[in-house]
């Protein structure tokens, strides 16, 4: 028997259009994804979101942008909200989606990196749920998506990063991404 998960990686504000480290085509990723939470029925449906309180050197004035980011989705504010349009979604689902937020003290780009608000880690939550399969969806498909979905693979989940429905940081980085998702046996549809 297949159960199967949506974990939607970090679709916030702060990474769309707008937001202070947006990612080209985020507002895009948003509505889209929106769009499959309302045509599709999976069995479960995660979020997750950075919600940074004081991440150490994650943040930078002077980022390099692989290690180091400006500030963004600080704790609390508007910009590490889901994005409106993904709102909207998560709140007509008839289950209502586990929520995960990673990196309050410390860089997380792994989705697999946070916990609920009662303090469950996605492991957990995936396996409790009996989920054997993930698609993987939303920002950045060359870090948080690439890391969240071979996080999935190593905890035993058949993974698939659904690409049309992420956005990159950078053409290098994704084909890198590329590269390590297939190799780790993710499947990139």
């Amino acid at each position: 028997m297949t159960t199967t998960a949506l974990i939607v990686v970090d679709v916030q504000n702060d990474f769309c259009e707008g937001g202070t480290l947006a990612v080209a085509g985020g507002n895009k990723v948003a509505a889209d994804v929106a769009e499959l939470l309302r045509t599709s029925d999976y069995d479960l449906v995660v979020t997750t979101q950075d919600w940074h309180v004081d991440p150490g050197s994650h943040w930078s004035d002077e980022p390099d942008f692989r290690d180091s980011w400006p500030r963004h989705c600080e704790a609390g504010t508007s910009g590490a909200e889901l994005h409106p349009a993904l709102a909207a979604a998560v709140a007509e689902l008839p289950t209502a989606p586990v929520a995960v937020r990673k990196g309050m003290y410390e860089a997380a780009y792994s989705g697999f990196e946070g916990t609920t608000e009662s303090g469950r880690t996605l492991a957990e939550v995936l396996s409790d749920a009996g989920v054997t399969d993930a698609d993987v969806v939303g920002l950045a498909f060359d870090h948080c998506v690439r890391a969240t979905a071979l996080d999935a693979a190593s905890a035993g989940v058949r993974s698939r990063v659904l690409t049309a429905l992420t956005a990159a940081v950078a053409p290098e980085t994704a084909a890198l991404a590329r590269e390590e998702l297939t190799s780790k046996d993710v499947e990139l549809a």
